[in-house]
């Protein structure tokens, strides 16, 4: 492949949507707050041990954010762990209209009862409350 064989192609912004992936909204949240996390250990020079005693999270988390191991975390958890590092948060949400419409899956007609089958009946408690 030679080089003017390739064409350069402008990204959305967000490498994870790019690639396809399910989630990627959230997995590039969950990216962004790692980074910030793994900033501010470097910045005051902490090892995971360190940042365990600090914060009271394990330093096996410490490390699996640092390997980009991000899989465990919630987003508020890991939100929850930058507040513990005493860095000041906020949370900035916002909601457009996409420019492509994703596609809807068809819908699936309910399913008629066929004779022989009962439906399950549910309990009723009689008498005195």
């Amino acid at each position: 492949m030679k080089r003017d064989d390739l064409e350069p192609v402008r990204g959305s912004g967000n490498v994870y949507r790019d690639l396809g992936l399910p989630n990627a909204d959230l997995a590039q949240a969950r990216a962004i707050t790692a980074a910030k996390i793994i900033r501010i250990i470097d910045k005051r020079k902490l090892s995971t041990r360190d940042a365990e005693t600090l914060t009271g999270v394990s330093h096996s988390e410490f490390s699996r954010i640092r390997n980009t191991q991000l899989g465990r975390f919630t987003l508020d958890r890991m939100i929850a762990i930058l507040g513990k590092l005493d860095a000041d948060i906020e949370v900035s949400v916002s909601f457009r209209i996409r420019k492509r419409r994703l596609p809807v899956a068809p819908r699936v007609p309910p399913a008629k009862s066929v004779r022989g089958i009962r439906r399950p009946r549910v309990a009723r408690r009689v008498g005195k409350a």
